[in-house]
């Protein structure tokens, strides 16, 4: 019902004005914007401020630049409802949900076959960037044990990553004085593979990320293969190095779907792993986990214990106090679907990816780079060998008119001139939405192609991708 005026310029006004037909007598029609303001208003108007100023955002069913999932049953509503007030932290007053966290925690290490899941390790996290942070430290700080206990030096440690890695990782060496190693993709390998991987490590090598899951394209480093030439390199030159599987996304998809592909516990250089409960375990955002596969895999000066709740609290995390609702979201689902509802999610998703991808690879003037059969994400480029008009950029310009986020964005570093598109199909993203995408994607293509003169190019920049 307010009325919010956005100035024509990029600058906001300093106030929020509210349409005097729909203020309230005696009300402000003008509040401040960036302090607080003098007055108090009627929550019903402050309600309606802050829910039409939203209203500007995008439609979430079809932005398809993110993995974050934006939809829950009624059900798990009144369940967040239920409980967003609880405090995770607080072990010694929510003692239940405390219990259901360590529950889940199990969960994972068993889907993920641990050797003994009740003796593995792990804690609930804001997103897999913490969970990424913690699985890093724990390698450092392995490493360093190591390397002191023999009288070496435990400066200069490194970490060993492809160039595809999540933001997260760079933090993290930047964060905590790691150098990070980074082994570029390419067009003939387009992601860490083990091939050349002795080039990189050496005795100050803390451990090396296998991604499942890469942000950019949706593929999965074959974890496998990285493990057997790390096993090479241990046998030749007596380096036991580590690995962390960031599976941020595939660690939510290949246990139901591609559960013959073998990446996790199973490998025994796998020392933890990550992931986002609220990308592929179909939670509401603000939720990961970490897991080791054991307890020696977590040094003990990494854990700590406070008696200032009530009881002696244990904590393994960045942050302090976090809301307990979301684990309980996921135990929810857990329950809800199972196995069996897990695997017909994603297998519904991958067909509609693959769809997508069969579509897309039959326009001339686009070339696959990944089709799906990952992650449930596609990307693809300008065919070579063709002269445009029109770049992707545009492209997604012409898409967004139309309701769908689609992100253009170069590829990292080595192939930054390679620029990509990608589509992350989530469950929102039904075959019939996809069927109505494909058919705006010819659409414009369709205009763009008709251009007899090539478009000026305004302030490229790339699309959210992460």
């Amino acid at each position: 019902m307010s009325n919010t005026r956005r100035p024509v310029d990029s600058a906001e006004a300093d106030v929020v004005e509210v349409n005097p037909l729909f203020a309230r007598p005696g009300e402000s029609t003008e509040l401040a914007r960036f302090s607080i303001p003098d007055c108090e208003s009627l929550p019903e108007t402050a309600y309606q401020i802050v829910h039409d100023e939203v209203a500007l955002d995008g439609n979430a069913r079809l932005n398809l630049a993110t993995f974050v999932g934006t939809w829950m049953d009624s059900h798990a509503e009144k369940l967040y409802a239920d409980t967003f007030d609880k405090n995770l932290i607080d072990k010694d007053e929510y003692k239940a949900t405390d219990a259901i966290e360590e529950r889940c925690r199990i969960i994972l290490a068993d889907l993920w076959h641990a050797p003994e899941p009740r003796n593995t390790i792990g804690a609930s996290t804001i997103g897999s960037s913490e969970a990424c942070m913690l699985g890093g430290l724990a390698l450092k700080r392995r490493w360093q044990h190591a390397r002191r206990s023999v009288g070496k030096s435990s400066e200069r440690p490194n970490l060993v990553m492809s160039s595809a890695v999540q933001v997260c990782w760079k933090k993290f060496c930047s964060y905590w004085d790691v150098e990070a190693r980074i082994v570029p993709i390419s067009e003939e390998r387009k992601v860490l593979d083990g091939h050349d991987l002795r080039s990189y490590v050496d005795e100050n090598t803390i451990g090396v990320v296998a991604v499942f899951g890469v942000t950019y394209t949706g593929m999965y480093e074959p974890v496998e293969r990285i493990a057997a030439a790390l096993d090479e390199i241990q046998a030749s030159k007596g380096l036991d190095i580590p690995i962390h599987v960031d599976g941020a996304t595939g660690a939510f998809v290949a246990p139901f779907i591609q559960p013959h592909i073998t990446w996790d516990f199973r490998i025994s250089r796998v020392a933890s792993i990550n992931v986002s409960s609220h990308k592929y375990g179909l939670v509401y955002p603000g939720l990961g986990w970490i897991v080791w596969r054991d307890q020696a895999a977590l040094p003990e000066d990494l854990r700590f214990r406070v008696a200032y709740l009530g009881g002696e609290t244990p904590t393994v995390g960045l942050s302090f106090t976090r809301p307990g609702a979301q684990v309980l979201l996921q135990y929810y689902l857990f329950l809800r679907l199972g196995r069996d509802g897990y695997q017909r999610v994603h297998q519904a998703t991958q067909d509609v990816a693959q769809y997508l991808s069969r579509e897309i690879a039959k326009m001339p003037q686009f070339e696959l780079w990944s089709d799906g059969s990952d992650l449930p994400v596609l990307t693809w480029h300008l065919r070579k060998g063709r002269s445009y008009n029109w770049n992707q950029y545009h492209l997604s310009d012409r898409l967004r008119m139309k309701g769908w986020q689609v992100p253009t964005y170069p590829m990292p570093d080595d192939l930054t001139h390679l620029t990509v598109q990608r589509i992350v199909v989530r469950g929102g993203l039904s075959r019939d939405l996809a069927g109505a995408l494909v058919a705006d994607l010819h659409a414009e293509v369709g205009f763009l192609e008709s251009l007899t003169a090539p478009i000026e190019a305004l302030g490229e920049r790339p699309g959210f991708h992460h």
